[in-house]
């Protein structure tokens, strides 16, 4: 398995020896990497699990739940998994026992796929001390390492003092995806499958229409991965050059915000430096929104 440093470079898959959780925090981190620091001062697992995953009843070792389907989506939003903001999300950090100095790992049961939702938006709130457990649950258990046959824990047992400090931009919202389709020197990039990308599969949420904005290009998340982890740094540029060319920055989209999250997590680690996830994505653009596809008009 492949593993990356801060920047992106690929590394071995436990990483050095011997560090604590206050070295440098790389954006993909192994089981073995997870499972050596297990009980460091400073370390906080966070299970960002979703949908039928969310409580699932095996969790990493003092694991406390993210919960992107409660209180870290904007409960007054009519669309699913918006953001929450600055206030909300510094809360909703503390009382997960997050500090300033800590280490964040987030993980799903899934493998990669809710988890870069979470790294995400812990960048978005400028912090950067968060990685991605690479492969999740499945992968960390099936290295043999130790888990734990309970749900994650709602709360940590202390709370945490982390400050948020927004980095604009890592969000956008649908005034400036549309001013990016417009931007050469921007690509929109689509996770969504073939399929729902070309209009020919129905869309799971009531209202939306198939297909997908006029420009965009599509990339499934799926193909950015290999039985549930990420792809070398390597394949991971060459589908992103294959999809944006030279483009120098990256407008991700899909469904409703989540696996956009895995297309940002694998061009960081791709070493592009400007992305911005579209916050409302297919669920905001696909009720109003013009479309190429199956269902233009």
């Amino acid at each position: 398995m492949t593993t990356y440093d801060a920047a992106g470079t690929a590394g071995g898959s436990g990483g050095a020896g011997g560090r604590d959780a206050g070295d440098r925090v790389p954006p993909l981190v192994g089981a073995a990497w997870l499972a050596r620091r297990l009980g460091t001062p400073g370390l906080v697992v966070l299970d960002a699990s979703v949908g039928r995953a969310r409580g699932a009843a095996r969790r990493v070792p003092g694991a406390v739940r993210f919960d992107i389907d409660g209180e870290f989506s904007d409960p007054g939003s009519p669309l699913p998994h918006m953001s929450v903001g600055p206030g909300a999300f510094q809360s909703g950090a503390r009382s997960l026992g997050v500090d300033d100095r800590s280490t964040v790992v987030v993980y799903d049961a899934v493998g990669v796929y809710s988890s870069a939702r979470a790294w995400w938006m812990f960048r978005a709130a400028g912090f950067d001390r968060v990685a991605v457990l690479d492969g999740g649950l499945p992968a960390y258990s099936d290295a043999g390492m130790p888990v734990e046959d309970e749900p994650a824990a709602e709360r940590a047992d202390r709370r945490g003092d982390v400050t948020v400090r927004p980095r604009p931009g890592l969000f956008v919202g649908r005034a400036e995806v549309a001013e990016a389709l417009a931007d050469p020197r921007t690509a929109v990039v689509d996770a969504r499958t073939r399929e729902r990308f070309a209009g020919t599969a129905p869309e799971p949420r009531p209202g939306l229409r198939g297909g997908h904005m006029p420009g965009s290009v599509n990339l499934p998340f799926g193909g950015l991965q290999d039985g549930g982890r990420m792809r070398d740094a390597g394949r991971l540029r060459a589908a992103f050059q294959e999809v944006a060319g030279d483009r120098e920055r990256l407008v991700v989209s899909c469904g409703s915000g989540v696996t956009a999250c895995v297309l940002a997590l694998g061009a960081t680690l791709a070493g592009r430096t400007r992305i911005a996830v579209y916050d409302g994505s297919w669920s905001e653009w696909g009720l109003t929104g013009p479309v190429d596809g199956a269902d233009e008009g």
